[in-house]
C-alpha cells in the first residue's frame, strides 16, 4: 500500500469511528444532524454512511416525516444496530430498585422496579434487583447475549470501600461485561442534562433522600471528595436529626418521610390528592421555600444556566417547583440579571436507571473529563 493509500484509509477509518461515537451518544439521527456533530462535508458523510450500511454496522430505523415542517423529500433518520449491543442500567434506591435495558440505538427494551423495605442492607438491594433483571429478562423475551456495559446507581455520595466493593462484586459475578458504579443521583443528572442544550445544570432530587448534581461548562462534576450536589446535607431549617450526623438538613425537610409527616399523610399519592388543603399547601410551602433558599446559595456560588427539581415528591406535588423558583429569583442580586430557569425535571423515577445507561454511553462530552471507576471481568 502506498503512503498516501495509507493515510486515506487511515482518515476514513477515523471518520467511520466518529460517525459510530456520535450515533453511539446521540441515538437516531438524519445524515444532515451527523455531518454537523462530525464536521464532515456531505458528500463525505454519505460515504460514510453509505460504507457503514452495506457492512450492516448501523440501519435506517425511519424517517423525519412526521417532524419535518415544510415540503420536500423526508430524511432517513440513522442508528447503530440495535441487535449490536445491550446496556443495562440499574438503579438502587433506599425503597425499590429500578432496572433499564437499552439496545446500541438507545432505545429501551425493557424496564421495570421492585419495592423493598428502606432498611433493607445492600446485599439484599443487589438480589432484588438481579432477580429484576432476571423476571425482565424472562417475561419480555431479552437474552442479555449481547450485553455490553452495566451501569449501577447507588444511593450516599461517589461509592467507596466495602460497599462500592459488595456492588461491583455482585454484577462482576452475574454478567460478563464492565461494570460501572456511582452515585444514582449523580447518574439522574447526567440522565436529565441530555434532555437539554444548557451547558450549565444544577439538579437536585427530592425522593427518600435528597441529591443531586452538578453539570458545570458541560462537564459532570463529583468533586475532589466525590460528594459534589450533596444538597440534602446542606442546613435548611430546624434542628431535626439527620441520618448524616448533623442536624436542619435539607433531607430532614424535604424528603419524601419528613413532607408525608408534616402533611398529615401516610403515602405519595395522598399527598397528591389533598396537596391543596390547608395543612398540605402549608407543608408545600415550607418544603418549597426551603429548597429555594438552598438552590439560591448555590446558584449564586456556581450561576447555573438552568435548575432542574426532580423525584417523586416534585411529581406528586409539583406546585414545590414553582415555590423554589419564586425563592431563587427573590435571592437574586438585583445586578444578578436574569438568574437561571428553574423547572421539574423531565424524566420519572427511571431518571437514575437511564442516567447508568447514559454513562456507560461514554463518548458523551459530560464524562469527557469525568473519572468513572470501572470493572471488568478477568
Amino acid at each position: 500500500m502506498s503512503t498516501t493509500g495509507g493515510v486515506h484509509a487511515l482518515v476514513r477509518r477515523a471518520h467511520e469511528e466518529r460517525v459510530l461515537a456520535i450515533l453511539r451518544e446521540h441515538g437516531t439521527l438524519s445524515r444532515a444532524q451527523i455531518a454537523a456533530r462530525a464536521g464532515l462535508s456531505r458528500t463525505t458523510l454519505s460515504e460514510i454512511t453509505g460504507e457503514l450500511l452495506g457492512r450492516g454496522a448501523i440501519v435506517v430505523t425511519a424517517t423525519d416525516a412526521r417532524r419535518r415542517a415544510g415540503s420536500g423529500r423526508p430524511a432517513e433518520l440513522l442508528a447503530l444496530d440495535p441487535r449490536s449491543g445491550q446496556f443495562l442500567g440499574v438503579d438502587l434506591g433506599h425503597t425499590r430498585a429500578r432496572v433499564v435495558v437499552a439496545d446500541a440505538a438507545h432505545e429501551i427494551i425493557a424496564s421495570g422496579m421492585t419495592a423493598y423495605p428502606a432498611r433493607t442492607s445492600p446485599a439484599g438491594r443487589i438480589r432484588a434487583a438481579l432477580a429484576l433483571v432476571d423476571r425482565l429478562s424472562r417475561e419480555q423475551g431479552i437474552g442479555l447475549s449481547a450485553l455490553q456495559g452495566v451501569g449501577v446507581g447507588v444511593t450516599g455520595p461517589s461509592p467507596a470501600g466495602a460497599a462500592r466493593a459488595e456492588v461491583l462484586a455482585a454484577f462482576r459475578e452475574r454478567f460478563a461485561a464492565p461494570v460501572l458504579v456511582d452515585n444514582n443521583t449523580r447518574f439522574a443528572a447526567l440522565a436529565e442534562a441530555g434532555t437539554t442544550d444548557a451547558r450549565d445544570v444544577l439538579y437536585v432530587r427530592l425522593a427518600d433522600g435528597i441529591g443531586g448534581g452538578l453539570v458545570v461548562g458541560g462537564r459532570l462534576v463529583t468533586g475532589a471528595g466525590g460528594v459534589a450536589g450533596e444538597f440534602g446535607h446542606v442546613r435548611a431549617s430546624g434542628d431535626a436529626d439527620c441520618r448524616c450526623g448533623k442536624r436542619g438538613c435539607l433531607e430532614t425537610v424535604a424528603a419524601v418521610g419528613p413532607a408525608l409527616a408534616a402533611a398529615g399523610v401516610a403515602t405519595l399519592d395522598e399527598l397528591a390528592a389533598v396537596r391543596e388543603s390547608p395543612r398540605a399547601a402549608a407543608a408545600t410551602d415550607r418544603i418549597g421555600a426551603a429548597v429555594g433558599r438552598v438552590l439560591a446559595a448555590a446558584a449564586l456560588i456556581l450561576d447555573p444556566e438552568l435548575i432542574v427539581i426532580g423525584g417523586p415528591l416534585v411529581s406528586a406535588v409539583p406546585e414545590i417547583v414553582d415555590r423554589a423558583a419564586a425563592v431563587i429569583a427573590a435571592e437574586r442580586p438585583a445586578r444578578g440579571g436574569a438568574g437561571p430557569a428553574v423547572r421539574a425535571a423531565r424524566l420519572g423515577d427511571d431518571d437514575g436507571a437511564r442516567g447508568a445507561v447514559a454513562a456507560i454511553f461514554r463518548q458523551s462530552p459530560l464524562l469527557a473529563d469525568y473519572a468513572i471507576p470501572t470493572e471488568v471481568n478477568p
